[in-house]
């Protein structure tokens, strides 16, 4: 296998790349909703679809992080709960020159999990008691990176537009469906020509939009992995815990906002195989200096034990 360093010049190549292919999935989503809403309404139909996208778009920055961390139940992680923790995410987010440390909540699960919330001016990153007492803390420190990158990339911003553009192309592709099902016996009783390209455009729309979504969701995470490592120094850290992961609980994993699991054909995938992670990370030799690591000394025993399995919730949320 080729050896690359991490170096700046790699990481800059590896980075202009993986931004190119993320704003041409999301072009292509874009493009998609602007065909459903064209076939819809034509001209106005654009516009429309426009103005309710940076509405939505609007209405989900003003979502504050504690409103997703209560949904979740997540409580702090203090500096007397796990010092060693709270030490690697400050180093962590120095060296990310974040413009604030992101605070480190609790989330009481048996499932290995760990997911980031928020911006780069208020953020905060969720790991569960099972991934707390299932990983070293140098696994962790690679875990804890991983999800920093999401915050400094932006991702969370950009898969938010991504869902939304997903949902507003499934939307506009029902109401198409529906309206051409009600006008269908007058256009054919009044001898016009049906429009099937259209109507396959608006059938197979909601499927193309979250294959696309789910292709920029590999991508970002792919994103995620290389930084992850440049912060750390250390990308056999994250490979490790990577393993860890997927040794200890399968596929019953993912590191950001849990869902249901994506089947197994990668076209499916919202992450890419964790083979294939471990295998691009172990391709890099560390080029810059490792993360400084306190010796953990013991388990964050004040943190809340776990209490119950993971269940499935009303809200969709699943933990």
């Amino acid at each position: 296998m080729r050896t690359a360093y991490l170096d700046a010049d790699s990481q800059a190549r590896h980075k202009l790349r993986n931004m190119i292919h993320s704003w041409l999935l999301v072009g292509g989503s874009v493009v998609l909703l602007a065909a459903c809403a064209w076939i819809l309404a034509g001209p106005a139909g654009v516009v429309w679809a426009v103005v309710g996208g940076g509405v939505a778009l609007g209405l989900s920055a003003k979502v504050s992080p504690a409103m997703v961390l209560r949904l979740y139940s997540a409580r702090p992680i203090t500096v007397r709960d796990f010092p060693e923790g709270v030490y690697v995410l400050r180093e962590l987010a120095r060296r990310a020159e974040l413009p604030a440390t992101p605070r480190l909540y609790l989330v009481r699960s048996r499932i290995m999990n760990a997911f980031a919330v928020g911006h780069p001016d208020e953020s905060a990153i969720c790991v569960t008691d099972g991934l707390l007492r299932g990983l070293n803390i140098r696994q962790l420190a690679g875990v804890l990176a991983h999800e920093m990158s999401h915050i400094r990339n932006g991702d969370l911003r950009v898969m938010a537009i991504a869902d939304i553009v997903s949902r507003m192309t499934s939307a506009m592709s029902l109401a198409g469906i529906l309206l051409l099902f009600l006008n269908l016996p007058l256009m054919m009783a009044g001898g016009q020509p049906v429009p099937w390209l259209g109507v396959l455009l608006l059938i197979a729309a909601p499927t193309i939009g979250a294959l696309l979504q789910m292709a920029l969701s590999r991508t970002r995470e792919y994103d995620a992995d290389l930084d992850a490592a440049g912060l750390t120094g250390d990308p056999e850290a994250l490979a490790s815990a990577l393993a860890a992961l997927e040794r200890n609980q399968g596929r019953a994993w993912e590191l950001v906002l849990p869902g249901q699991r994506i089947p197994d054909p990668s076209i499916l995938r919202s992450h890419p195989r964790t083979e294939d992670r471990i295998a691009r990370l172990m391709s890099l030799r560390p080029a810059s200096i490792r993360l400084d690591l306190p010796e953990r000394k013991h388990e964050p025993v004040r943190v809340v034990p776990v209490v119950r399995p993971p269940r499935f919730r009303a809200s969709g949320l699943w933990y």
